[in-house]
């Protein structure tokens, strides 16, 4: 049995930029507990207010498969353990289990702590024998212990000794610096196995890109404690991501460890995290990434429609993904009917329908669009192409104005729109006008835009008022060709229910941000008119 300890919540929350609310902790807990980790390391509840009061609040939990964590040092030196406040609060904390990290590499002990080595073994043995006193559980993370091992093997191994002496549950490897190598593992592990009798564990920090690697290697060896971060959060490059480790353990060594059909929830934890971190969701992750299972090229997208197996290495759907097919200057026909069918439209490989939307997705393309990222527009495209939405309005003009009247004032824009809606539309609301001119003012000329069309549209399709722009891109395409660059402006859209994102090239800025715009409400409409439909 190997057990899954996450350190999202302390490990994870040192990423820069990242700083989870006690609510987002709370929310994070919930959901590894369901996803059935083993232990959650909450944080230092003698480092900051807001992990003690998590560690509070989390008693509160019904939590049915993880054991909530506290993180400490071992005591300060010259502290007695009853008298440092560290510990003190770990008491506090009530939880089944407690990890302390002490020093393992020398040059820690000596120059970091300014001790001598044999202080060093003090203060690891005063802790730990302290707190089996008072919990089910205690691990030791010997910090830099690979470090440590590769410079004195006799000392390292001797911390390990004086832990495990002391009552310690599991002995944990740490590669605080993240730069050890996958053969390293093994032969360290090898030589540690031979020196101790306590369960190992690894903890694995990514600054050579093994942390993965090097996890996975500590279980075969015989670890059976593996610790990690969701996503791979963490200082620097990151810690080992669970996120890799849990389905390559499950799945593809066939170890015991959290339950294989727990899996599929690993997908939506991986997302919650990367939200609540607001942070965006890699794309690129393996297993839990948008790109995981994406094929672009269209002999790929061909293969994969035969058999899956000639270009997925497992199926989606075990970690709670799904595969995707998407289209660009690359696809085939296969591309197309595949996105089709994951659009609710059913086409012949054969048809001449087919062949306008492949010829009219290279051209766009060409022009410097991109779909990927932008579902909607694409749906548009794909439907509109068959007769399967219509024109919702139609743009007569814009104009758009930005002034500034001095240095200390603000800039702000106006824009002024012109639209006309469909007549069947406006006879449905009784209303007999079905041009709209109006004008708007923003911060900025996007912002005015969006308001102006808003003003125009709202009277005929109250429905758009729950649409929410929640991202806006600007990537230019041509970055040599300086003020005649190609801009194209990618948009994420929200009705509180849903997401997507729409997109839009131009030369100008200002048009490129009106096509994305247009495409985020005319997506929105199509997808009220079709919930009618059912």
């Amino acid at each position: 049995m190997v057990y899954i300890y996450d350190t999202t919540l302390r490990d994870g929350a040192q990423t820069k930029g990242v700083s989870f609310s006690l609510e987002d902790k709370l929310r994070i807990t919930q959901a590894l507990d369901e996803l059935g980790v083993h232990y959650i390391e909450g944080g230092w509840p003698g480092s900051n207010p807001k992990d003690l009061a998590y560690f509070e609040a989390v008693k509160g939990l019904r939590l049915g498969n993880s054991k909530v964590v506290a993180f400490s040092s071992t005591r300060r030196k010259g502290l007695k353990v009853e008298e440092d406040p560290n510990i003190q609060q770990l008491v506090k904390t009530e939880v089944p289990a407690v990890t302390v990290f002490g020093k393992s590499w020398d040059l820690h002990a000596t120059q970091a702590l300014g001790i001598s080595l044999e202080e060093n073994l003090q203060l690891i043995y005063d802790t730990i024998s302290y707190l089996k006193r008072y919990f089910e559980e205690v691990f030791f993370d010997a910090e830099h212990f690979f470090d440590g091992y590769k410079s004195n093997p006799e000392y390292a191994v001797k911390t390990l000794k004086v832990a495990e002496e002391a009552g310690a549950d599991c002995l944990v490897l740490c590669d605080t610096n993240g730069g050890t190598l996958w053969f390293e593992t093994e032969e360290i592990f090898d030589a540690v196995l031979k020196e101790v009798k306590a369960p190992l564990g690894i903890h694995a920090h990514n600054d050579a890109d093994m942390a993965v690697v090097n996890s996975l290697i500590a279980v075969r060896k015989g670890a059976v404690q593996v610790q990690g971060t969701i996503n791979g959060l963490g200082e620097r490059t990151g810690n080992a991501n669970l996120c890799s480790i849990i389905p390559n353990l499950v799945l593809k060594m066939g170890v015991e460890s959290i339950p294989k059909e727990n899996l599929k929830k690993l997908y939506k934890v991986s997302r919650l995290v990367s939200e609540l971190s607001n942070r965006p969701h890699p794309a690129n992750l393996p297993f839990v990434g948008e790109n995981a299972f994406a094929h672009k090229a269209g002999v790929h997208v061909s293969a994969v429609e035969k058999n899956p197996k000639l270009y997925e290495h497992m199926e989606p759907e075990l970690v709670g993904n799904r595969r995707k097919i998407t289209v660009s200057e690359l696809s085939g026909r296969s591309n197309i009917v595949n996105k089709a069918r994951e659009f609710g439209v059913e086409l012949e490989k054969g048809s001449p329908e087919v062949k306008k939307v492949l010829e009219r997705v290279k051209e766009l393309e060409a022009q410097g669009y991109h779909f990927e990222g932008a579902e909607g527009t694409l749906e548009l495209l794909f439907k509109e192409s068959v007769g399967k939405a219509k024109k919702y309005f139609e743009l007569k003009g814009f104009r758009v104005l930005t002034e500034k009247r001095s240095d200390n004032d603000e800039a702000y824009a106006e824009a002024t729109i012109k639209v006309e809606i469909p007549e069947e539309v406006a006879r449905e609301k009784g209303l007999e006008e079905r041009v709209e001119h109006t004008a708007a003012e923003g911060r900025g000329p996007v912002e005015a835009l969006d308001k102006a069309l808003r003003k125009a549209l709202e009277k005929f399709y109250p429905e758009l008022k729950s649409v929410k722009l929640t991202d806006y891109k600007v990537r230019i395409l041509n970055e040599a060709a300086g003020t005649k660059a190609l801009p194209r402006v990618l948009i994420e859209s929200t009705d509180g229910e849903s997401k997507w994102g729409t997109v839009g090239v131009s030369p100008n800025i200002i048009e490129a941000s009106w096509l994305a715009l247009a495409d985020a409400f005319k997506y929105k409409l199509m997808k009220e008119e079709e919930k009618k439909r059912r």
